[in-house]
């Protein structure tokens, strides 16, 4: 995916960079901006990244669907009205085939990668797979970037408590800054890495 450079050693240090966390979360009710973030976040990065997004569909002002969005140019639905599943949420069946041949492949780790997890969700966590995935992103040294929901099952509730997340919350006051209050995070974790996000050989 081709995107603007970002000049990220002119963007301003961030305080206790010791202490800053290489998870990086975004939480928030339905429609808060979480998405609108992470677009921005992807657009200024000048960063290898891999990962996927998801979109709202809809036609007529009436939401249809969700589409799940590669940064490496596939798409597929997460979720639709038209989709017959043993899963599902309100009216919306969910693929989990999709889910784990679109979202899980464009999350695993891949060397001096920035990782986009949009999002850690209710819908996706139907599939064992991609929480495993998830899991594995968050272990690894790749920065995440990514989003969760509020709430959520024992598993989502573990993956915010663990030591190595932050979470902010996006409100109307904060979403047009957090892009880059994230970026500049970003910059600051790289400074304190030796050969980028993923230092493995």
């Amino acid at each position: 995916m081709d995107v603007p450079d970002i000049h990220v050693m002119d963007v301003p240090d961030i305080p206790n960079v010791n202490d800053m966390k290489k998870n990086i979360f975004l939480t928030g009710p339905p429609s808060s901006g979480k998405t609108t973030v992470i677009k921005k976040v992807i657009k200024k990065l000048g960063l290898p990244a891999n990962g996927f997004y998801t979109e709202e569909e809809r036609a007529a002002g009436k939401r249809l669907g969700f589409l799940m969005k590669t940064l490496d140019g596939r798409t597929g639905y997460l979720a639709h009205q038209d989709i017959i599943s043993e899963f599902h949420i309100r009216r919306y069946g969910v693929s989990i085939e999709n889910i784990e041949t679109i979202a899980v492949p464009s999350i695993t780790p891949a060397k001096n990668s920035v990782i986009i997890l949009d999002e850690i969700g209710k819908m996706e966590c139907f599939s064992e797979v991609f929480k495993q995935a998830a899991t594995n992103a968050l272990d690894s040294s790749n920065i995440v970037v990514g989003t969760i929901t509020l709430g959520g099952d024992d598993f989502i509730q573990e993956i915010k408590n663990r030591e190595d997340i932050e979470i902010n919350e996006v409100t109307l006051d904060n979403r047009d800054s957090l892009p880059d209050l994230i970026l500049r995070k970003i910059s600051n974790l790289l400074k304190t890495k030796d050969g980028g996000p993923d230092r493995s050989p």
